[in-house]
Formats: C-alpha cells, sequence, structure tokens
C-alpha cells in the first residue's frame, strides 16, 4: 500500500491534470472499495452521506470520534488518497481546529473539505472573511506541522445557501473569499451551489486557486465544465441519495411481493 506521504503527492497532482478530477463521494469503507474498484483515481466522503450512514443528519451532528473512525476504516480500506469532508473543522476556535487537523491526518487523510459556514444550530450564513481566513491559516499551520503539503479544499457556502437567482449579484463577494482563501493557504475553492456556466466561468477566471464544483443528479458535461476552468468535480450527497433510493426500491418491491 502506498504511504499517506505518497498518496498525498498523487491527490496534488490530479489537480493538475488534463481533465478535471471527479469525486463520487462515499459515505464508508464498503462504498469507498466500490468506487476504488470502479476505476476512481481517488476518494473524498461526503459529509450528508456520512451522516445518513452513521444514522445522524448533516451539520456536524456526528461525534467527531465517529468521524474519525469511520475515516480511519475507509484509509485502510483502499490505496487511494482520501480526502475527508471536515464541515466546519468540528472546532469553535482555531486551537481546537489545530488539534482536529491532526487527528484527521493521524486518521490517514490527505485532504479536507473546510467550510466557511456554521455547524447546523451555531449560526446562520457564512462566517465573516477575516474569521474564515484565520481559520484557514490555523488550518494550514497545524497541516505543515505533520504533513507538508495536505490538500485543503476551502468551501464557500455564499451560493449555496441563495437561490439562484441572486448568484449573479454574490460573484464578487465569491472571488474576494477565493482570493483571500489562497492568501490564507487553501489548496483549492469549492463553490457548492453554483450551476451557472458564465458565473462558474467567472469564478474560475478571478480563483487563484483550481475551482471545485458540485455535480447534480442531473446529467452534466465534464468537458464544458473543464472549458469553463473547473479542476475538480464532486457528487456531494447524490450517490448516497441514489444508493438509499435503489435500497428502498428493493424493500418496495419485497412488500409489495409479500
Amino acid at each position: 500500500m502506498p504511504t499517506q506521504t505518497e498518496k498525498l503527492a498523487l491527490f496534488r497532482q490530479l489537480h493538475s491534470g488534463d481533465a478535471p478530477l471527479v469525486l463520487v463521494n462515499i459515505w464508508d469503507a464498503g462504498s469507498a472499495r466500490t468506487v476504488a474498484a470502479a476505476g476512481a483515481a481517488a476518494l473524498a466522503t461526503g459529509s450528508a452521506s456520512v451522516g445518513g450512514a452513521l444514522g445522524f443528519g448533516d451539520g456536524e451532528t456526528v461525534p467527531l470520534d465517529a468521524v474519525l473512525e469511520n475515516a480511519a476504516r475507509i484509509t485502510g480500506a483502499v490505496d487511494l488518497p482520501v480526502s475527508l469532508d471536515f464541515e466546519a473543522g468540528y472546532a469553535a476556535g482555531e486551537a481546537g481546529l489545530s488539534e482536529n487537523i491532526g487527528r484527521v491526518i493521524d486518521a490517514g487523510a490527505v485532504g479536507i473539505n473546510l467550510e466557511d459556514g456554521y455547524p447546523a444550530g451555531d449560526g446562520e450564513g457564512v462566517r465573516p472573511l477575516e474569521e474564515a481566513a484565520a481559520r484557514l491559516r490555523a488550518a494550514r499551520q497545524a497541516a505543515e506541522a505533520k504533513l507538508p503539503g495536505f490538500w485543503i479544499n476551502a468551501r464557500t457556502d455564499i451560493c449555496l445557501n441563495a437561490k439562484p437567482e441572486a448568484h449573479d449579484a454574490l460573484i464578487a463577494s465569491v472571488i474576494a473569499r477565493g482570493k483571500a482563501y489562497a492568501e490564507a493557504g487553501a489548496s483549492s475553492f469549492f463553490v457548492p451551489g453554483l450551476r451557472d456556466m458564465s458565473l462558474i466561468r467567472q469564478v474560475c477566471a478571478g480563483s487563484p486557486l483550481p475551482v471545485n464544483v458540485m455535480a447534480g443528479p442531473e446529467a452534466v458535461s465534464f468537458r464544458a465544465l473543464a472549458e469553463a476552468g473547473v479542476r475538480r468535480i464532486s457528487y456531494g450527497p447524490f450517490p448516497w441519495r441514489a444508493a438509499m433510493a435503489t435500497l428502498a426500491s428493493y424493500a418496495k418491491r419485497a412488500g409489495e411481493a409479500g
């Protein structure tokens, strides 16, 4: 099995290849093995999917120890790089966030998603820019002390929290966050909820970081996203939802047969 450092090197390379890195988000060791066997180059968890699989909701409702135990099982089950959706970092302050980054690395992950929103019940909207950037700086400092080059996918929830018709007016704020997050040490910039191709182009053109967008359950043109400048595409909770829909259909047919 490759070392964690070797997995990290591969994960970094995948963000600068000829085509965007496509991540079918997984939730446990079994789904990780399934996606790996299908030919994936790397893996990433989705917090909503992990929460659902463990009987919780999204928004840091899964206990941190359970998140990390699940992550360790995943990284131990596959030879591929694994990135952990770490939501808002499971800590209110920078010291706690720094400690948690070390625990994520100990679990075998080579990267995280770290979002600028608040955990469920702790607030609405997104953190002020300066606070979000300071948390990223703390995360980067902690990561460099343990696994230099650790990948931090900085996520902004600006578009996710707004209706699509409001996105045009928010793009300047999105781009400003991308620049600030780059200066704070982020490795890439994740803008879930953004679907308009012209706005995606603007973000990619204005971001100094590789841009990550979320693909929905509908058909999406990876070529069009690549031409817009996107370097990473993820599926979020949609694979989990599809798997649960399939399970429900089996249960329904079983009930009808009985």
